[in-house]
Order: C-alpha cells, then structure tokens, then sequence
C-alpha cells in the first residue's frame, strides 16, 4: 500500500486509513505512477502519468460530484470526506433532508446537516444543496424517499415554506448553489404533475431568492428525459413569469452508451429554447455501476466491471464537456440502501462501499476521474467549430467528429480545447458508438487537425493516466495544419495534447 501526504497547501493532516471493528482498513489513495492496472499497451515512449490536482489547486471547473442520500442515511459522509480533496471536484450534491431534519413536527434537529455543511466548507468544498425531499409528519406532505409525491396540502407547503426559510438563512454564508426537486416525473402518484412540480419550484425560489439574492438555483431535477413533461414544466415557469430566476435546469438521462444520449439531450435542449434560450441545461446525475446483479436502480442490469464503469464515467464527463454541459458524477461512493426488506449496494460509487457504509477502497473510475479533473479545468475553451479534413469514405457521427483514415465502420467522438493563455490545443477522442467493453484493444488511426497549435506533442490515455511520446516519425505539420498518424483508438477516451497542458509526476 502506498503511503499518501496531501501537499501543506490543503492545510490538512489526512489518513486515510479508517479503522472499524472487524479490523477491515479503508485503503489509501495511490498516487503511484502505476496506480491504476489494466493491459492497455501501445508502442509509444512512456513519459510519465498524469499528476492528480487537489481542489485547491484548480480553481474552477465543469465538474460536480455526487454525495446523495445522506438525508436517508445511505451513506457516511465521514467515510470519504478525506477522498474529496485529492478527487479535483470542488462542487458537492446533495439533499437537506427536511425529514431528517424535522423529524418532530415544528422542532427542526441541524446537528446532521451542519457537521457536513461546516467540514465541506472548511475543505474548501462547496455544497449544492437540494431542498428534497418531503415530511411525513404533514398531510399531503410528500415521502422522503426517491419517486415521493411532491408536498401539496395547504398545511404542508406552509411547513415547507418555513423549512426552506430556516434552511436557507442558516447555511447562506456557506451554501450559493441550491436545487429544489429531485426527479419529480418518477412520482409514487400523480401529484407530481408537470403543473405542481413548477408550482413547488416557483414557491421555493421565491423564498431562496428574498434571502439570499445571490443564490444560484437548479431546477426540473427531470428523471431520464421526458420531453412533455419537460415542456409543460418550462411552459408553467415562463406563463408565471419565473423561468429566468433560475440558473440552470437539470436532468438525470442514464443511457448503456453514454454517447448515444446527446440527441435527446439537444431536444430537451430545444425544448427549454422556447421559453428561455440563455438558460444552460446541468446534467444532475448519472453515473454507471462497478458490478452486475444490483436489482435496483439505473442501469443495474448490465454486466458492469470497475473498468467499464471507469470508461462509462469518463466518456460522459468528455462527452457533456464537448456539448458545453456541466455535469455531476453520480457518486462518490456506493449507497447502501437499507429501506427494504435486505440490504442493497448501489455501486455506481468511485469508492468501494458496503452494507455497513464503510469506505473500503477507491476504484479504477477514482483514479480515471482524476485524471480528466486534472487535465480539464476553466483555462480550456472548447473548439466550437472544428476545422477538419476527412476520407471520402467517413460519415461523421456527430460535429464533435474529425476526420480520420483507417477503418470507417466505427464512430468516433473527437472534441478539441484551446488553452485560453497559451492557445496550445488538446483532442479527446475515443469510440463512442457502443456500450464499454471489457477489451482494451486498439485500432490504429490517422487524424489530421487544421488550425491547430502544439510545439511537443503527447498521447495521453485517460483511464491510466499513462502519458507517451508521439515520436516525429507519427506527426508532420503543414504550415497550422497537422497530422498525427497511427494513433491508437479504443472505447475509452485518449487525448492528443500538448504536453504543456498535461501536469506529470
């Protein structure tokens, strides 16, 4: 096991090792140039591995990470509180918990919420705190569990109102980014209409915005993408004149392939064009198991390993930030859902979990998720228009598409980002018409970039880390037009990069 030291820079004293009664440790995190192992082998030079970066050395970014169900006690946040900082992700979701914290009608119980609340805080984090879910003490009060009825009695709204005030003014100087509702088209009945879910919204900003005008609020929270329920949701805001209020608008789509999605996204996208054409769309929640057989929850059914979920959390992390989408990764950890009648393990968490919440190990998608957090940050702007050239014989898949020889009975997503300073260029790419595979074999293509700028470049692979050499015998410049040949391609993203904008250890 390797040993761990955080930089003096985070100001924390960290182990990672977190006794339990069995005896059973929580495993450091590795920061060993080989910390994560896969038969991914290519020919190039190997210069080195990507350097993780803490959040307090990337001051912004395109990424959230997911820390629900603590409200319902599925999860320990004290169990990875110490894997957050080294993970590169400042931005935390998760829910209030007005059940949990008013478990006694009228009498309001902090203590569970300010613990996480203050050490977020204090490590530099910044919660996006969710009003969800309701109160049972109430009438009509709505569950407190996934797929509850929205609050709907006079007597309920009038204690939601009251909880959201408390809450809000309590965590105000801790707490900008809030979101009202979790997937309120999964509804337990037909309260959780279109019509009632933005009446919900359109109460609660109300309120989070007469307390702290500064506040960024996230609405919808839609399950998968249910475009009319959307669309009369959208419809409802804009008529009650409250549609511009909100920051973004978020929604859950778990797919197999998480490229085959972006259709519907561009629909919602167009949905959300009739009403509000300045508003971004945040993707709140997605994530994919480590393991097959969880009986419950997205995605469950599918033969999943820790190296396919690490491709399927990479590919939607570069995928949305190719379609200049924020997106969350769902989540830290695996939840042990202990509502029914035995104990389940959702395991789409980044850390090995179990049935006792306890912190057992990081993942490969861990380690791979800190790579694109090191390499991926706000001195990147996206190349929205690509300049490109391709054989006659390719179809693009999508605009993100550039051209390349080789084989033409696969697709590809291929995106470019400029750093904003220094204007040297980096590609993501990666094959992106097929649910990960267990295989790491590649396929070896050629691709051409105009309008590009590199002085060194290197072929980075994202899942390890690995950073290699792109000899000159593989790449030639034409006046700003290069060509980089013989690149190997698989079904997990690889970069060509500058090598100034990749941080080695």
């Amino acid at each position: 096991m390797n040993s761990f030291t955080l930089p003096a820079a985070f100001g924390l004293a960290v182990c990672l090792l977190t006794s339990v009664s069995d005896g059973v440790l929580a495993q450091k995190i590795d920061t060993s140039p080989d910390r994560v192992k896969t038969d991914f082998a290519v020919s190039l030079p190997r210069l080195g591995t990507v350097k993780p970066r803490s959040t307090d050395e990337i001051p912004s970014s395109n990424w959230l990470v997911g820390c629900e169900t603590l409200d319902r006690d599925f999860a320990d946040y004290d169990q990875y509180k110490e894997y957050l900082v080294p993970l590169g992700i400042k931005r935390l979701r998760m829910q209030a918990g007005w059940d949990k914290t008013e478990k006694v009608k009228g009498v309001y119980d902090w203590a569970w919420l300010d613990h996480i609340i203050d050490d977020a805080h204090k490590r530099g984090l910044k919660p996006w705190l969710q009003t969800s879910y309701g109160n049972h003490n109430y009438p009509k009060g709505g569950g407190s569990n996934l797929g509850a009825g929205v609050p709907t009695s006079p007597e309920a709204l009038a204690a939601w109102d009251r909880w959201v005030e408390a809450l809000v003014k309590r965590y105000k100087n801790k707490v900008v980014d809030w979101e009202i509702w979790n997937e309120p088209n999964f509804g337990d009945n037909l309260e959780n209409t279109p019509e009632k879910a933005a009446a919900l919204n359109i109460r609660t900003i109300d309120i989070i915005k007469r307390i702290q005008p500064e506040a960024k609020v996230s609405g919808l929270g839609l399950g998968h993408i249910g475009l009319e329920y959307a669309d009369r949701f959208f419809k409802e805001l804009a008529a009650k004149k409250r549609i511009n209020l909100f920051n973004n608008f978020t929604y859950h789509d778990y797919a197999y392939n998480p490229d085959s999605h972006y259709p519907r996204v561009m629909q919602l996208r167009a949905a959300l064009d009739k009403y509000a054409p300045n508003i971004p769309l945040r993707q709140g929640e997605n994530g994919a198991p480590s393991s097959p057989g969880f009986g419950r929850g997205a995605l469950g059914d599918y033969d999943w390993s820790e190296l396919t979920q690490a491709k399927w959390y990479t590919r939607r992390m570069l995928g949305d930030l190719g379609h200049d989408i924020e997106t969350s990764v769902f989540g830290i950890i695996e939840m042990a859902y202990t509502n029914g009648p035995i104990n389940r393990l959702n395991y789409k968490g980044l850390i090995k979990s179990d049935s006792t919440k306890r912190a057992i190990r990081p993942k490969i998608a861990y380690y791979a998720v800190q790579n694109v957090t090191s390499v991926f940050d706000h001195t990147l702007a996206r190349i929205k228009k690509l300049d490109h050239t391709y054989n006659r014989d390719y179809v693009p898949a999508n605009k993100g598409d550039v051209s390349y020889s080789g084989s033409t009975d696969r697709s590809l997503a291929v995106y470019g980002y400029r750093h904003k300073t220094s204007g040297k260029q980096l590609f993501t790419i990666w094959s992106n018409d097929f649910i990960p595979v267990e295989s790491n074999k590649t396929r070896k293509l050629t691709f051409t970039f105009a309008n590009a700028d590199f002085d060194q470049p290197v072929y980075v692979d994202i899942i390890t880390g690995g950073v290699y050499d792109i000899p000159a015998s593989q790449w030639k410049k034409t006046g700003s037009t290069y060509t980089f040949s013989d690149i190997p391609v698989y079904d997990a993203p690889v970069l060509i990069a500058d090598k100034s904008l990749i941080k080695l250890q």
